[in-house]
Protein backbone atom coordinates (compact mmCIF):
# COMPACT_ATOMS: atom_id res chain seq x y z
CA UNK A 1 0.00 0.00 0.00
CA UNK A 2 1.42 3.36 -1.20
CA UNK A 3 2.08 5.77 1.72
CA UNK A 4 -0.36 8.94 1.56
CA UNK A 5 1.62 12.15 0.66
CA UNK A 6 3.09 14.26 3.91
CA UNK A 7 2.78 17.68 2.07
CA UNK A 8 2.20 20.13 -1.27
CA UNK A 9 4.73 20.82 -2.83
CA UNK A 10 5.23 24.52 -3.17
CA UNK A 11 6.77 26.45 -6.39
CA UNK A 12 9.82 27.71 -4.97
CA UNK A 13 9.01 31.24 -6.71
CA UNK A 14 6.25 31.44 -3.80
CA UNK A 15 9.37 31.67 -0.97
CA UNK A 16 11.76 33.80 -3.02
CA UNK A 17 9.75 36.88 -1.70
CA UNK A 18 10.04 35.55 2.16
CA UNK A 19 13.60 34.81 1.44
CA UNK A 20 14.48 38.20 0.21
CA UNK A 21 12.66 39.73 3.50
CA UNK A 22 14.55 37.42 6.21
CA UNK A 23 17.70 38.28 4.18
CA UNK A 24 16.40 42.08 4.43
CA UNK A 25 16.33 41.49 8.03
CA UNK A 26 19.27 39.93 8.65
CA UNK A 27 21.26 42.53 6.72
CA UNK A 28 19.74 45.13 8.71
CA UNK A 29 20.83 44.04 11.96
CA UNK A 30 24.20 42.50 10.91
CA UNK A 31 25.05 45.91 8.93
CA UNK A 32 23.46 48.12 12.20
CA UNK A 33 25.50 46.10 14.97
CA UNK A 34 28.47 46.60 12.53
CA UNK A 35 27.71 50.07 12.38
CA UNK A 36 27.20 51.06 15.77
CA UNK A 37 30.52 49.36 16.84
CA UNK A 38 32.36 51.42 14.47
CA UNK A 39 30.55 54.37 15.51
CA UNK A 40 31.46 53.64 19.02
CA UNK A 41 34.84 52.95 18.46
CA UNK A 42 35.26 56.43 16.68
CA UNK A 43 33.60 58.06 19.68
CA UNK A 44 36.07 56.31 22.27
CA UNK A 45 39.12 57.88 20.62
CA UNK A 46 37.85 61.12 20.25
CA UNK A 47 39.38 63.57 22.91
CA UNK A 48 35.79 65.15 23.17
CA UNK A 49 33.29 61.95 23.26
CA UNK A 50 35.56 59.73 24.13
CA UNK A 51 34.75 60.18 28.00
CA UNK A 52 31.15 60.62 27.11
CA UNK A 53 29.43 57.01 28.48
CA UNK A 54 25.98 58.58 27.93
CA UNK A 55 26.80 58.18 24.06
CA UNK A 56 28.18 54.95 23.93
CA UNK A 57 24.86 53.68 26.00
CA UNK A 58 22.48 55.83 23.43
CA UNK A 59 24.13 53.97 20.17
CA UNK A 60 23.76 50.52 21.95
CA UNK A 61 20.18 51.23 22.91
CA UNK A 62 19.26 52.88 19.36
CA UNK A 63 21.24 49.02 17.91
CA UNK A 64 18.76 47.09 20.36
CA UNK A 65 15.54 49.14 20.07
CA UNK A 66 16.23 48.92 15.83
CA UNK A 67 17.10 45.28 15.61
CA UNK A 68 13.83 43.91 17.67
CA UNK A 69 12.05 46.22 15.42
CA UNK A 70 13.65 44.84 12.05
CA UNK A 71 13.02 40.77 13.37
CA UNK A 72 9.95 41.88 14.06
CA UNK A 73 8.59 43.17 11.35
CA UNK A 74 10.11 40.59 9.05
CA UNK A 75 8.23 37.98 11.60
CA UNK A 76 4.70 39.84 11.04
CA UNK A 77 5.63 39.64 7.23
CA UNK A 78 7.03 36.18 6.76
CA UNK A 79 3.76 35.02 8.93
CA UNK A 80 1.28 36.91 6.65
CA UNK A 81 2.96 35.85 3.67
CA UNK A 82 2.27 32.07 4.83
CA UNK A 83 -0.84 32.79 5.66
CA UNK A 84 -1.66 33.45 2.24
CA UNK A 85 0.33 31.02 0.32
CA UNK A 86 -1.56 28.58 2.47
CA UNK A 87 -4.93 30.44 1.89
CA UNK A 88 -3.91 29.01 -2.10
CA UNK A 89 -3.06 25.81 -0.97
CA UNK A 90 -6.20 25.26 0.83
CA UNK A 91 -7.82 22.98 -1.65
CA UNK A 92 -4.53 20.87 -2.06
CA UNK A 93 -4.15 19.95 1.44
CA UNK A 94 -7.96 19.19 1.80
CA UNK A 95 -7.42 16.61 -0.62
CA UNK A 96 -4.27 15.71 0.80
CA UNK A 97 -6.19 15.34 4.00
CA UNK A 98 -8.59 12.86 2.28
CA UNK A 99 -5.58 10.65 0.97
CA UNK A 100 -4.88 9.93 4.61
CA UNK A 101 -2.54 13.02 5.31
CA UNK A 102 -2.77 14.59 8.81
CA UNK A 103 -3.59 18.10 9.47
CA UNK A 104 -0.40 17.85 11.76
CA UNK A 105 1.71 16.52 8.82
CA UNK A 106 0.63 19.00 6.77
CA UNK A 107 1.48 21.82 8.94
CA UNK A 108 5.51 20.50 9.98
CA UNK A 109 5.80 20.70 6.25
CA UNK A 110 5.27 24.33 6.32
CA UNK A 111 7.08 25.34 9.47
CA UNK A 112 10.04 23.25 7.41
CA UNK A 113 9.68 25.16 4.37
CA UNK A 114 10.06 28.23 6.86
CA UNK A 115 13.02 27.04 8.71
CA UNK A 116 14.96 27.04 5.11
CA UNK A 117 13.61 30.20 3.95
CA UNK A 118 15.11 31.93 7.82
CA UNK A 119 18.52 29.89 7.06
CA UNK A 120 18.96 31.17 3.62
CA UNK A 121 17.83 34.32 4.17
CA UNK A 122 19.96 34.88 7.53
CA UNK A 123 22.89 33.85 5.62
CA UNK A 124 22.84 36.04 2.70
CA UNK A 125 21.79 39.12 5.00
CA UNK A 126 24.64 37.95 7.38
CA UNK A 127 27.21 38.64 4.19
CA UNK A 128 25.15 41.54 2.31
CA UNK A 129 24.96 43.41 5.70
CA UNK A 130 29.08 43.16 6.78
CA UNK A 131 29.75 44.34 3.17
CA UNK A 132 27.87 47.12 3.34
CA UNK A 133 28.95 48.28 6.60
CA UNK A 134 32.21 47.56 6.01
CA UNK A 135 31.99 49.48 2.57
CA UNK A 136 29.95 52.55 4.92
CA UNK A 137 32.79 52.86 6.69
CA UNK A 138 35.84 52.41 4.70
CA UNK A 139 34.77 55.19 2.83
CA UNK A 140 33.74 57.45 5.72
CA UNK A 141 37.75 56.74 6.30
CA UNK A 142 38.65 57.69 3.02
CA UNK A 143 36.22 60.85 2.79
CA UNK A 144 38.16 61.81 6.56
CA UNK A 145 34.66 61.90 7.44
CA UNK A 146 36.32 59.75 10.69
CA UNK A 147 39.64 58.95 11.81
CA UNK A 148 40.08 55.17 11.70
CA UNK A 149 39.83 53.27 14.83
CA UNK A 150 41.33 50.18 13.80
CA UNK A 151 37.96 48.45 14.32
CA UNK A 152 37.70 44.90 13.48
CA UNK A 153 34.26 43.95 11.96
CA UNK A 154 33.67 40.61 13.54
CA UNK A 155 32.08 39.82 17.06
CA UNK A 156 30.53 37.20 18.32
CA UNK A 157 27.17 39.15 18.79
CA UNK A 158 26.43 39.17 15.29
CA UNK A 159 25.21 35.83 15.48
CA UNK A 160 21.99 37.10 17.69
CA UNK A 161 20.16 38.77 14.80
CA UNK A 162 20.89 36.26 12.00
CA UNK A 163 19.80 33.63 14.73
CA UNK A 164 16.84 35.85 15.61
CA UNK A 165 15.52 36.13 11.77
CA UNK A 166 15.86 32.28 11.80
CA UNK A 167 13.64 31.35 14.55
CA UNK A 168 11.54 34.45 14.35
CA UNK A 169 10.72 32.82 10.26
CA UNK A 170 10.31 29.46 11.56
CA UNK A 171 8.18 30.44 14.13
CA UNK A 172 6.51 32.83 11.87
CA UNK A 173 5.46 30.16 9.33
CA UNK A 174 4.38 28.16 11.86
CA UNK A 175 1.76 30.65 13.11
CA UNK A 176 0.94 31.40 9.43
CA UNK A 177 0.17 27.83 8.58
CA UNK A 178 -2.36 27.62 11.38
CA UNK A 179 -5.18 27.78 9.06
CA UNK A 180 -4.00 23.85 7.81
CA UNK A 181 -5.84 22.79 11.37
CA UNK A 182 -9.06 24.12 9.86
CA UNK A 183 -9.24 22.53 6.44
CA UNK A 184 -10.87 19.43 5.95
CA UNK A 185 -10.81 16.55 3.90
CA UNK A 186 -14.31 17.08 3.00
CA UNK A 187 -13.27 20.74 1.56
CA UNK A 188 -11.15 18.67 -1.48
CA UNK A 189 -14.90 17.87 -2.55
CA UNK A 190 -15.92 21.02 -2.84
CA UNK A 191 -14.99 24.52 -2.36
CA UNK A 192 -12.81 25.52 0.04
CA UNK A 193 -13.59 28.97 1.24
CA UNK A 194 -11.82 31.63 3.65
CA UNK A 195 -13.82 31.74 6.61
CA UNK A 196 -17.18 34.64 6.70
CA UNK A 197 -17.63 37.66 8.34
CA UNK A 198 -19.91 35.70 10.91
CA UNK A 199 -17.51 33.03 11.57
CA UNK A 200 -14.63 35.49 12.00
CA UNK A 201 -16.31 37.34 15.15
CA UNK A 202 -17.31 34.37 16.67
CA UNK A 203 -14.09 34.21 18.03
CA UNK A 204 -14.15 35.37 21.34
CA UNK A 205 -10.74 33.93 22.82
CA UNK A 206 -8.82 35.84 20.10
CA UNK A 207 -10.70 38.97 19.73
CA UNK A 208 -10.35 39.58 24.01
CA UNK A 209 -7.14 38.66 23.81
CA UNK A 210 -6.10 41.41 20.74
CA UNK A 211 -8.37 43.86 23.23
CA UNK A 212 -6.15 43.18 26.18
CA UNK A 213 -2.71 43.42 24.56
CA UNK A 214 -3.48 46.79 22.66
CA UNK A 215 -4.59 48.20 26.05
CA UNK A 216 -1.51 46.41 27.59
CA UNK A 217 0.71 47.77 24.97
CA UNK A 218 -0.37 51.57 25.10
CA UNK A 219 -0.30 51.40 29.09
CA UNK A 220 3.44 50.20 28.64
CA UNK A 221 4.28 53.22 25.83
CA UNK A 222 2.72 55.61 28.74
CA UNK A 223 5.06 53.97 31.15
CA UNK A 224 7.76 54.26 28.66
CA UNK A 225 7.55 58.19 28.42
CA UNK A 226 7.20 59.05 31.72
CA UNK A 227 10.38 56.81 32.62
CA UNK A 228 12.17 58.68 29.75
CA UNK A 229 12.18 62.01 31.80
CA UNK A 230 14.48 60.67 33.77
CA UNK A 231 16.75 57.60 31.79
CA UNK A 232 16.86 56.16 28.32
CA UNK A 233 15.70 53.00 29.45
CA UNK A 234 12.49 54.24 28.65
CA UNK A 235 12.86 53.84 25.40
CA UNK A 236 12.99 49.89 26.16
CA UNK A 237 9.78 49.64 27.88
CA UNK A 238 8.56 51.81 24.85
CA UNK A 239 9.64 49.01 22.51
CA UNK A 240 7.92 46.56 24.66
CA UNK A 241 4.79 48.42 24.36
CA UNK A 242 5.01 48.97 20.52
CA UNK A 243 5.79 45.43 20.12
CA UNK A 244 2.63 43.91 22.37
CA UNK A 245 0.06 46.78 21.10
CA UNK A 246 1.04 46.23 17.12
CA UNK A 247 0.66 42.58 17.40
CA UNK A 248 -2.90 43.11 19.18
CA UNK A 249 -3.81 45.23 16.26
CA UNK A 250 -2.81 42.82 13.85
CA UNK A 251 -4.55 39.80 15.42
CA UNK A 252 -7.58 42.50 15.10
CA UNK A 253 -6.92 42.99 11.76
CA UNK A 254 -9.65 40.46 10.27
CA UNK A 255 -12.63 42.30 12.62
CA UNK A 256 -11.44 46.10 12.16
CA UNK A 257 -10.00 46.05 8.41
CA UNK A 258 -13.29 45.16 6.64
CA UNK A 259 -15.56 47.48 7.99
CA UNK A 260 -12.87 50.68 7.28
CA UNK A 261 -12.05 49.16 4.08
CA UNK A 262 -15.97 49.28 3.45
CA UNK A 263 -16.50 52.53 4.51
CA UNK A 264 -13.43 54.07 2.26
CA UNK A 265 -14.75 51.76 -0.33
CA UNK A 266 -17.95 53.54 -0.57
CA UNK A 267 -16.49 56.67 -1.29
CA UNK A 268 -15.08 55.61 -4.81
CA UNK A 269 -18.66 55.93 -6.05
CA UNK A 270 -21.47 53.71 -6.46
CA UNK A 271 -20.09 52.23 -9.85
CA UNK A 272 -20.69 48.40 -10.07
CA UNK A 273 -16.69 47.16 -9.66
CA UNK A 274 -16.37 50.21 -7.13
CA UNK A 275 -19.60 48.52 -4.90
CA UNK A 276 -18.30 45.01 -5.36
CA UNK A 277 -15.17 45.90 -4.50
CA UNK A 278 -16.54 47.81 -1.57
CA UNK A 279 -18.44 44.39 -0.38
CA UNK A 280 -15.44 42.14 -1.13
CA UNK A 281 -13.83 43.70 1.85
CA UNK A 282 -16.10 42.13 4.47
CA UNK A 283 -17.01 39.00 2.43
CA UNK A 284 -13.57 37.66 2.48
CA UNK A 285 -12.18 39.25 5.82
CA UNK A 286 -9.57 37.33 6.34
CA UNK A 287 -8.07 37.97 3.05
CA UNK A 288 -8.78 41.68 2.70
CA UNK A 289 -6.66 42.62 6.25
CA UNK A 290 -3.99 40.01 4.90
CA UNK A 291 -3.43 42.48 1.84
CA UNK A 292 -4.31 46.02 4.41
CA UNK A 293 -2.02 44.63 7.22
CA UNK A 294 0.90 44.63 5.08
CA UNK A 295 0.61 47.94 3.88
CA UNK A 296 -0.29 49.16 7.59
CA UNK A 297 3.59 47.53 8.64
CA UNK A 298 5.11 49.87 5.66
CA UNK A 299 3.77 53.00 6.05
CA UNK A 300 3.71 52.77 10.30
CA UNK A 301 7.33 51.95 9.87
CA UNK A 302 7.78 55.07 7.35
CA UNK A 303 6.25 57.39 9.91
CA UNK A 304 7.99 56.16 13.16
CA UNK A 305 11.63 56.67 11.54
CA UNK A 306 10.96 59.89 9.81
CA UNK A 307 9.05 61.48 12.94
CA UNK A 308 11.05 59.62 15.34
CA UNK A 309 14.27 61.44 13.33
CA UNK A 310 12.53 64.85 13.21
CA UNK A 311 11.78 64.49 16.48
CA UNK A 312 14.93 64.01 18.07
CA UNK A 313 16.27 66.75 15.87
CA UNK A 314 14.11 68.98 17.70
CA UNK A 315 14.94 68.04 21.24
CA UNK A 316 18.91 67.45 20.53
CA UNK A 317 19.27 71.25 18.97
CA UNK A 318 16.67 72.54 22.09
CA UNK A 319 19.02 70.76 24.55
CA UNK A 320 22.55 72.47 22.65
CA UNK A 321 21.17 75.80 22.70
CA UNK A 322 19.75 75.74 26.85
CA UNK A 323 23.44 74.01 26.89
CA UNK A 324 26.16 75.11 24.42
CA UNK A 325 29.24 73.87 26.41
CA UNK A 326 27.60 70.63 27.21
CA UNK A 327 26.39 70.40 23.90
CA UNK A 328 29.66 70.69 22.18
CA UNK A 329 29.40 68.65 18.83
CA UNK A 330 26.16 68.16 18.95
CA UNK A 331 25.77 69.32 15.12
CA UNK A 332 27.91 66.41 14.30
CA UNK A 333 25.75 64.00 16.38
CA UNK A 334 22.38 65.04 14.95
CA UNK A 335 23.89 64.82 11.45
CA UNK A 336 25.12 60.97 12.04
CA UNK A 337 21.67 60.23 13.41
CA UNK A 338 19.86 61.68 10.18
CA UNK A 339 21.64 59.54 8.56
CA UNK A 340 21.35 56.19 10.43
CA UNK A 341 17.69 57.06 10.38
CA UNK A 342 17.73 57.65 6.49
CA UNK A 343 19.39 54.47 6.35
CA UNK A 344 16.76 52.71 8.40
CA UNK A 345 13.99 54.20 6.76
CA UNK A 346 15.29 53.06 3.18
CA UNK A 347 15.40 49.83 4.60
CA UNK A 348 12.11 49.98 5.91
CA UNK A 349 10.62 50.79 3.14
CA UNK A 350 12.04 47.99 0.89
CA UNK A 351 11.24 45.33 3.91
CA UNK A 352 7.34 46.63 3.62
CA UNK A 353 7.45 47.19 -0.32
CA UNK A 354 8.77 43.32 -0.78
CA UNK A 355 5.48 42.25 1.64
CA UNK A 356 2.97 44.66 0.08
CA UNK A 357 3.68 43.32 -3.39
CA UNK A 358 4.18 39.45 -2.47
CA UNK A 359 0.59 39.46 -0.51
CA UNK A 360 -0.99 41.58 -3.01
CA UNK A 361 0.14 39.31 -6.34
CA UNK A 362 -0.59 36.28 -4.38
CA UNK A 363 -3.78 37.31 -3.21
CA UNK A 364 -4.60 38.37 -7.09
CA UNK A 365 -3.49 35.02 -8.74
CA UNK A 366 -5.35 33.04 -6.22
CA UNK A 367 -8.72 34.70 -7.54
CA UNK A 368 -8.46 33.32 -10.85
CA UNK A 369 -11.46 31.11 -10.47
CA UNK A 370 -13.70 34.31 -8.88
CA UNK A 371 -12.57 36.53 -11.60
CA UNK A 372 -13.86 33.64 -14.29
CA UNK A 373 -16.83 33.65 -12.21
CA UNK A 374 -17.31 37.33 -12.63
CA UNK A 375 -16.33 37.24 -16.09
CA UNK A 376 -19.07 34.06 -16.91
CA UNK A 377 -21.54 36.14 -15.22
CA UNK A 378 -21.36 39.04 -17.60
CA UNK A 379 -18.42 41.30 -16.07
CA UNK A 380 -15.97 42.76 -18.84
CA UNK A 381 -12.49 42.65 -18.41
CA UNK A 382 -12.07 46.58 -18.03
CA UNK A 383 -14.95 46.01 -15.15
CA UNK A 384 -12.32 43.41 -13.59
CA UNK A 385 -9.69 45.73 -13.63
CA UNK A 386 -11.74 48.93 -12.23
CA UNK A 387 -13.14 46.36 -9.69
CA UNK A 388 -9.49 45.55 -8.79
CA UNK A 389 -8.32 49.13 -8.65
CA UNK A 390 -11.25 50.23 -6.33
CA UNK A 391 -9.80 47.29 -4.27
CA UNK A 392 -6.25 48.83 -4.35
CA UNK A 393 -7.00 52.25 -3.60
CA UNK A 394 -9.60 51.68 -0.55
CA UNK A 395 -6.82 49.31 0.47
CA UNK A 396 -4.07 52.19 -0.08
CA UNK A 397 -6.30 54.86 1.73
CA UNK A 398 -7.52 53.18 4.80
CA UNK A 399 -3.83 51.21 5.23
CA UNK A 400 -1.96 55.36 4.81
CA UNK A 401 -4.33 56.68 7.41
CA UNK A 402 -4.11 54.14 9.94
CA UNK A 403 -0.10 53.76 9.07
CA UNK A 404 0.72 57.42 9.53
CA UNK A 405 -1.56 57.78 12.84
CA UNK A 406 0.58 54.91 14.68
CA UNK A 407 3.39 55.41 12.95
CA UNK A 408 3.00 59.26 14.41
CA UNK A 409 2.84 58.39 17.95
CA UNK A 410 4.93 55.56 18.01
CA UNK A 411 8.18 57.80 16.45
CA UNK A 412 7.14 60.56 18.79
CA UNK A 413 6.59 57.81 22.15
CA UNK A 414 10.14 56.37 21.04
CA UNK A 415 11.75 59.62 20.78
CA UNK A 416 10.45 61.33 23.51
CA UNK A 417 11.24 57.79 25.74
CA UNK A 418 14.79 58.03 24.55
CA UNK A 419 16.09 62.05 25.04
CA UNK A 420 13.36 63.13 27.41
CA UNK A 421 15.73 62.58 30.30
CA UNK A 422 18.77 64.74 28.40
CA UNK A 423 20.32 67.71 30.33
CA UNK A 424 18.50 71.13 28.98
CA UNK A 425 16.00 68.74 26.88
CA UNK A 426 12.62 71.09 26.84
CA UNK A 427 10.45 68.48 28.43
CA UNK A 428 7.25 66.60 26.89
CA UNK A 429 7.27 68.30 22.72
CA UNK A 430 4.92 67.80 20.12
CA UNK A 431 5.08 65.40 17.68
CA UNK A 432 7.64 66.66 14.43
CA UNK A 433 5.84 65.87 11.28
CA UNK A 434 8.11 64.78 8.40
CA UNK A 435 6.06 66.34 5.46
CA UNK A 436 8.53 65.32 2.44
CA UNK A 437 8.57 61.59 4.19
CA UNK A 438 4.56 61.72 4.75
CA UNK A 439 3.99 62.60 0.89
CA UNK A 440 6.51 59.93 0.16
CA UNK A 441 4.58 57.52 1.83
CA UNK A 442 1.74 58.31 0.27
CA UNK A 443 2.28 59.03 -3.47
CA UNK A 444 4.60 55.63 -2.63
CA UNK A 445 1.76 53.65 -1.43
CA UNK A 446 -0.18 54.07 -4.08
CA UNK A 447 2.15 53.55 -6.73
CA UNK A 448 3.32 50.46 -4.91
CA UNK A 449 -0.27 49.29 -4.76
CA UNK A 450 -0.82 49.85 -8.33
CA UNK A 451 1.94 48.01 -9.68
CA UNK A 452 1.35 44.88 -7.27
CA UNK A 453 -2.25 44.58 -8.83
CA UNK A 454 -1.62 45.20 -12.24
CA UNK A 455 0.81 42.72 -13.79
CA UNK A 456 -1.33 39.43 -11.73
CA UNK A 457 -4.81 40.96 -12.66
CA UNK A 458 -3.44 41.22 -16.40
CA UNK A 459 -2.43 37.73 -16.07
CA UNK A 460 -5.69 36.75 -14.39
CA UNK A 461 -7.97 38.47 -17.00
CA UNK A 462 -6.16 36.68 -19.88
CA UNK A 463 -7.71 33.43 -18.71
CA UNK A 464 -11.08 33.02 -20.42
CA UNK A 465 -13.84 32.36 -17.94
CA UNK A 466 -13.97 28.59 -19.22
CA UNK A 467 -10.62 28.28 -18.43
CA UNK A 468 -10.22 30.18 -14.80
CA UNK A 469 -13.64 28.46 -13.78
CA UNK A 470 -11.33 24.99 -14.18
CA UNK A 471 -8.56 26.35 -12.70
CA UNK A 472 -7.38 24.40 -9.44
Amino acid sequence: MSRAPASVRTPVREHVPSVLVAALSAAFGVGLLQLTGFMAAVIVGDDVTGSSGTVRIMLSIVAIVFIVIAVYVSAIITANTFATIVAGRARSIALLRLLGSSAGAQRRGIAVEGLFVGVAGAAIGAAVGTGAAVGMARAAIAMDAVPDPAYGFWDPVLVLPVLGVVLTTWAASWIGSKRVLDVTPLQALGGSEELSREEVAARPARNALSLVLVVLGFGFLALGLLVGLASPLGVLIGLVGGIVSFTGIVLAADRVMPPALRLVGRMLGRAAPARLAAENALRHPQRSSRATIGLVIGVTLLMTFGVAMTTWQQILLAAGEANPELYRGVDQLVTALVTVFSILIGFSGVIAAVGLVNNLSLSVLQRTRELGLLRALGFSVGQLRRMILSESAQLTLTAVILGVVLGGFYGWAGAQSMLGSLNGAPGLVFPAVPWVILAVVVGGGALLTAIASWAPTRRATRVSPVTALAVE
